[in-house]
């Protein structure tokens, strides 16, 4: 008896010091320590939280049970249900979908008639039985007495699950229940030999017509299968018990494909052909280090950095890959496709076109042209961009045609990997598509209220698309084309209303409605898309000028824009959930807005554009669940975070010039491609000193409230002098106002 004792201490000793030097081995020189993947999990942030690696077709994470809208990633901070782990999930959007193939390991002596529900299966746990990190999840699960470990490859999820009673495993894998709009159209699970399975499941949600297909191998023997809750309605099995002939310890390496089982067994053996949970946890968090490393920096408070970190991480979740590792993809018409080159999906670009995309022409260069690539591809099978794709399918979620400005900045900041002619048809051509509003802009210019719901946020949206038209045209050459689309830019004048000065609905007669009420807003049945006119008086990226002068000029246009921040923050009964973050009637919680607080610049007065962006980064984000001031979606939310700390942000989202702020960040080092590097420094930076007294770009004095993304790629350094008092003379004549 004393001998197992002395064997038992000696190997819990052992495992301690391994565990030790691992951590050492993951945390030492890394980033991956800064981030919080339970931030945004709170509120309404909605992020994803489990195991996954930068951009991957697998997110490998809990489920609680669904309760609404606050559970669209499958998972809340304030929840403490567990139903399982499933292998998809979205991360950060209004919309629940994915949640595919759930599994939960369970210990259930019997099953009494082939029938155990999900409600019975489904444990309670604490965040103290938790453990988060970018690429490793893990949990103990009480009710089983059961120690879960979740890892990932692009296209592998990795269970390692160690039973403590000592008995063999059981396991249950559920095809049946996906999150929130998600269900299931078919399914199938088989085992193929002692120690594998395959299957696929069918769903429709918000993607129409999902199709996933699956292929899991155990490291231990498959005693017997039991397909659970087949009855009258349910002649086919939907959820599966798994019983396993021994063995303590579980490991279990499911692949996904979106093409064909057999594609998810070479998916499988592609990318994790052996059993080493270790390795494959230790290349999950290298593969974080790698993104995260792309920019360093350092605040005042570490606090920050754990905000700042855990923001390029939610950068790097989406668009997530929609190919097997042979590069074989599924295409409309059911047909494969294979490019050579890797295809996404999960294309939030309503949100994402403002700040997601022009951050990864800094930090992912090496991914625009695959990125730019899978958009093209969408557009020869649909006849169209890509308007908000999932899973292979266009959802049409959202207004504007957001893949355009996508193209054209990339086009416009050089990028050549792609065929440009194809990209212009393909913008041009989805900009004249009658669809959701477009007939009435080519015949009338704007978008009539009594025709359409949304029809100002429409107009405005696609406004912004059209200046990207025209500005690739003529980079192109294609003068009549600009001409046409030049014009239809300014369409947004249309919709202002010089007597209230607001952006509101104007009627098919040409007047505006009788009734009007700028803090109004009805979710899905007024003239605005989850915001009011308050919000959407300023969408002008593309023209602030153009605004300014629509007001008379600087003064009006800043007395006008002072009240956005000052008046009562109170919404009219039926508002969008997605209107928080309030400022004022300012909100940052939801996408519209957030070039908003930089516009002063284009005033003259880009002081006042530092206390707001200070005011919004001190009051929006923080190291906290509820750290999030409105939906993360896709990695929007977050790079407005990572921008602004820097000291800059794209107001116009494709013409390659940043407008300043005021850095949040004491240094900052962004690591480009070729090696170069542009630094950032910000003297006598704190809480207080939020002004800029002066800037030196590459050790030369800078009177431009504006940098362009040319200088940053070129590599250099921007010196900000910090101060309490607002120097209103910087960024102040027109000269040096953003382009």
């Amino acid at each position: 008896m004393m001998n197992m004792l002395k064997r038992f201490f000696s190997l819990s000793l052992s495992l301690l010091c391994l565990t030790a030097c691992v951590n050492k081995t993951i945390e030492s020189e890394s980033f991956v320590k800064y981030v919080d993947p339970y931030i945004g999990s709170g509120g309404h942030g909605h992020v994803f939280v489990g195991a996954s690696v930068p951009f991957g077709m697998v997110q490998l994470g809990p489920n609680n049970v669904f309760k609404g809208w606050d559970w669209c990633s499958g998972y809340h901070f304030s929840d403490s249900t567990l139903t399982g782990f499933a292998h998809t999930h979205l991360s950060g959007t209004g919309i629940g979908d994915y949640g595919d193939i759930l599994f939960m390991p369970v210990r259930v002596d019997s099953i009494k008639n082939k029938h155990l529900s999900m409600e019975e299966w489904t444990a309670l746990y604490t965040h103290n039985d938790e453990e988060v990190k970018p690429g490793y999840y893990a949990i103990y699960i009480d009710k089983y007495n059961i120690d879960v470990e979740l890892t990932a490859t692009e296209r592998v999820g990795f269970h390692k699950y160690t039973y403590n009673d000592d008995k063999a495993p059981q396991l249950i894998i559920d095809l049946d229940k996906g999150i929130g709009w998600d269900k299931y159209s078919d399914g199938k699970l088989e085992q193929v030999d002692d120690y594998t399975v395959v299957g696929y499941r069918y769903s429709t949600g918000w993607a129409k017509d999902q199709r996933l297909y699956f292929c899991t191998k155990f490291s231990q023997k498959i005693e017997k299968i039991s397909p659970l809750n087949v009855n009258e309605k349910n002649t086919v099995a939907r959820t599966f018990f798994i019983d396993f002939k021994d063995g303590k310890e579980l490991l279990a390496k499911t692949a996904l494909s979106p093409v064909s089982i057999e594609g998810a067994m070479s998916n499988l053996t592609a990318e994790v052909p052996d059993w080493n949970f270790m390795d494959v946890r230790l290349a999950a968090e290298k593969s974080w280090n790698r993104e995260l490393n792309s920019i360093e920096v350092k605040f005042n408070n570490p606090s920050d950095e754990v905000v700042f970190y855990t923001s390029m991480y939610h950068t790097f979740v989406f668009p997530s890959l929609f190919n097997d590792s042979n590069g074989d993809f599924p295409g409309k018409d059911g047909a494969v496709k294979n490019t050579g080159a890797e295809n996404y999906t999960v294309f939030s670009l309503w949100d994402t076109y403002r700040a997601l995309h022009p951050l990864f022409t800094i930090t992912q260069a090496q991914k625009i042209n695959g990125l730019i690539n899978t958009m093209l591809e969408i557009y020869k099978q649909q006849g169209k961009l890509p308007v908000w794709h999932l899973a292979g399918n266009e959802t049409n979620t959202m207004v504007g045609n957001h893949a355009i400005p996508v193209i054209v900045d990339a086009y416009l900041k050089g990028f050549d990997g792609f065929d440009a002619e194809l990209a212009f048809e393909a913008i041009k051509v989805s900009s004249m598509l009658d669809f959701r509003g477009m007939n009435f802009v080519k015949e009338m210019g704007y978008i009539p209220a009594d025709s359409l719901h949304e029809s100002v946020a429409l107009g405005l949206e696609y406004a912004i698309d059209d200046w990207c038209v025209a500005a690739m045209a003529k980079k192109m050459g294609k003068m009549e084309d600009y001409q046409y689309f030049h014009e239809r830019s300014l369409a947004y004048r249309n919709y202002y209303d010089s007597e209230l000065r607001f952006m509101r609905g104007k009627l098919g007669s040409g007047e505006f409605r009788t009734s009007f009420d700028p803090v109004h807003s009805k979710h899905r049945e007024d003239d605005f898309c989850e915001g009011n006119a308050w919000q959407y008086t300023w969408l002008v990226p593309h023209d602030p000028y153009g605004l300014i002068a629509l007001f008379g000029g600087d003064q009006p246009f800043i007395q006008k824009f002072d009240s956005l921040f000052t008046i009562s923050s109170e919404l009219r009964e039926g508002a969008s959930s997605d209107i928080s973050g309030l400022i004022g009637q300012y909100a940052h919680g939801n996408e519209p807005g957030h070039h908003t607080s930089y516009l002063y610049a284009f005033a003259g007065q880009q002081w006042k554009t530092a206390e707001k962006v200070r005011e919004i980064l001190r009051t929006m984000y923080s190291n906290a669940p509820d750290g999030l001031s409105g939906n993360e979606d896709c990695g929007q939310m977050s790079a407005w975070y990572v921008f602004s700390s820097l000291g800059f942000y794209p107001v116009n989202p494709a013409n390659g010039v940043y407008v300043i702020g005021s850095p949040a960040i004491n240094e900052a080092k962004i690591n480009l491609p070729n090696d170069k590097v542009f630094t950032i420094t910000a003297e006598n930076n704190s809480n207080e000193n939020i002004y800029i007294q002066t800037l030196e770009l590459n050790g030369k004095p800078y009177k431009n409230a504006f940098i362009t993304h040319r200088d940053i790629m070129m590599g250099g350094s921007l010196k900000f002098v910090m101060g309490a008092e607002p120097n209103k003379e910087f960024g102040a004549l027109m000269e040096n106002r953003p382009q």
